[in-house]
């Protein structure tokens, strides 16, 4: 069914998304505001691929972010430009990590408070004036960095010179050029302090912190630096509120968006593109597109292509289509997303606040080592003993969420994030190892609260636990992440390898090239046009990367989409 669609389809756009996620809405808005006549077809029957709310309990008035659930990276600039109502809340505490019949609690606004948990933790305060110094570091460079991502690509060249100019020659190093692992241990001396620094560079990444290809660096690069701070926000109606106004702000711009419209081949042309797609009746139908932006996976994209007989082989002897280092032959998530409705937050064995505690991320038998054996079980093929995982709850933030009845309870909801888990422990036995990793999770979980997590499970309409469990192969089906990957693949820096532009990858140290990203597709021998410039290119001028999978894709943001529409809006229609 069309989600805004009150005339008949074109024949030909000068746009057409494909996807309708929060990259794709965003691409479709900036399009659409530039005088493009823009059409976005959408495979699901709503808008806003893993940036959506959903009420997964029958009977319980309770609106989850069912998958994406915080925002760091969304610029302010994207926010103001297009005028959306989305309203961000800032948390006190940024993290809680119960050790034994204690923990470390992390006050942003106490640093007293801070200082003696950290001395109560780890017998001096050492680590606390570690993690002062190396998170003023990260801020820096956040400061410095953050506003490029709304730019054109600089050169590897530059950013070097933005960082180790501004911030120190030691703070390139520790964040660019050498792997996660040994920087945290040169830094921090305790065991848990330094797995709670270390998990940024482990969220929706499968990699060893010492790992060479530095993929664990560029991940924690994106969790520190977004708009210029690092910190991660709850959004004020859930992660349906952020895509609900990009999908708004899209149409107020003239944008079409259908939905239930499945894309089946994308065949490039050297003025135009055809466009195959199956709409809700199953209908075969086609448009012709001055560009494509693919709001989809890399992965996806390279197989509409195909389907046209023109891959990105076909293209471009250069192409790569995976980052140098990938697991496998395309992407793979590694995480178990579990969301839950509470009656009540459960208790814990320390006499911590529980506000304080499920307020900002609670993390749970993530100490440096226990992440590295959930690491080295799950490479073995083995789910994890005791995987770790990371909590969050949003209704101590926002209880616009929850229906009003439920909202003057004690009911909370929780989003609990595990590591380590890559699709390949699910590939065989979806429903036989979902459940085992559950319940390993679980025990996990349980070994560090002073009650079990079922004993608080609120029920739904059927006397079932509020308890939905998604795996990477879910993800996968669910929202078409390919591998369950979150981010599309792995992350690429978020500059050009070269000063040529983005066009060419070079090879300047382990971690440099590591990650083909979008940059890939593209012949190293070609000046730069506007979407090597900005990072979207693919081998084929007409169509571009939209998504996460681009450079400087990841996370809830919106830049691919904005960088894909400003590549369509710096070329002349045709």
């Amino acid at each position: 069914m069309p989600d805004s669609l009150l005339d008949p389809l074109r024949a030909r756009y000068d746009v057409v998304v494909v996807g309708g996620g929060h990259n794709g809405l965003t691409a479709a808005a900036y399009a659409a505001r530039g005088g493009r006549s823009v059409l976005v077809l959408e495979r699901a029957d709503h808008v806003g691929g893993a940036a959506v709310s959903a009420r997964p309990f029958p009977g319980v008035d309770a609106r989850l972010s069912r998958y994406s659930y915080l925002v760091s990276l969304l610029p302010r600039r994207i926010v103001d430009e297009l005028g959306l109502p989305v309203r961000l809340v800032r948390r006190r505490w940024s993290s809680y990590t119960p050790v034994a019949d204690g923990g470390l609690l992390v006050d942003t606004q106490d640093d007293a408070a801070t200082r003696a948990s950290f001395r109560r933790l780890t017998g001096s305060e050492a680590d606390f004036e570690a993690w002062g110094r190396f998170y003023a570091m990260t801020a820096e460079v956040a400061r410095r960095l953050a506003p490029t991502l709304t730019e054109p690509l600089l050169p590897r060249s530059a950013v070097r010179h933005l960082v180790a100019d501004g911030v120190g020659e030691e703070a390139w190093r520790a964040l660019f050029e050498e792997p996660l692992g040994e920087v945290i241990r040169r830094t921090f001396a305790d065991d848990v302090v330094r797995g709670v620094a270390a998990t940024d560079g482990l969220i929706g990444t499968f990699a060893d912190v010492d790992e060479p290809s530095l993929r664990q660096n560029r991940c924690f690069l994106y969790h520190v630096i977004g708009n210029g701070t690092g910190d991660w926000d709850v959004p004020v109606g859930g992660m349906g509120a952020v895509s609900g106004a990009l999908r708004d702000a899209a149409v107020a711009a003239g944008a079409t968006i259908v939905t239930s419209a499945t894309v089946t081949a994308v065949d490039p042309g050297a003025v135009g593109a055809e466009v195959a797609w199956t709409d809700a009746d199953g209908r075969t139908r086609g448009v012709t597109a001055g560009h494509v932006l693919a709001g989809c996976a890399p992965a996806e994209l390279e197989r509409l292509l195909a389907v046209a007989g023109r891959g990105a082989a076909s293209g471009s002897s250069s192409a790569e289509p995976w980052p140098a280092g990938a697991a496998g032959p395309g992407p793979e998530g590694a995480q178990l997303k579990v969301n839950m409705l509470l009656n009540r937050l459960p208790r814990l064995r320390d006499d911590v606040d529980p506000v304080a505690a499920f307020s900002g991320t609670l993390h749970v038998n993530e100490s440096l080592t226990q992440l590295q054996d959930a690491y080295a079980q799950a490479a073995a093929g083995r789910i994890p003993d005791l995987p770790p995982s990371e909590i969050y709850c949003h209704t101590l933030s926002d209880r616009t969420i929850l229906g009003p009845e439920l909202a003057a309870t004690e009911a909370q909801t929780i989003t609990l994030f595990g590591l380590h888990m890559p699709a390949r422990l699910f590939r065989a036995d979806p429903d036989g190892a979902r459940e085992r990793a559950l319940q390993a999770t679980l025990a996990s979980l349980n070994s560090v609260l002073a009650e079990p997590i079922e004993d608080v499970l609120a029920l739904d309409a059927d006397g079932t636990p509020c308890l939905e469990v998604r795996t990477p192969v879910d993800l996968e089906g669910d929202v078409g992440l390919p591998g369950g990957h979150i981010f599309h693949r792995d992350l690429s820096w978020p500059f050009a390898e070269s000063d040529a532009g983005s066009g060419a990858e070079g090879g300047a140290g382990a971690g440099a090239g590591a990650a083909g990203g979008a940059a890939a597709w593209v012949d190293p021998g070609s000046a730069p046009g506007a979407a090597e410039r900005w990072g979207v290119a693919t081998a084929h001028p007409r169509v571009l990367l939209a998504g996460a999978g681009a450079r400087r894709g990841g996370g809830v943001s919106g830049i691919p989409g904005r960088a894909a529409a400003m590549a369509v809006l710096e070329t002349p229609p045709s």
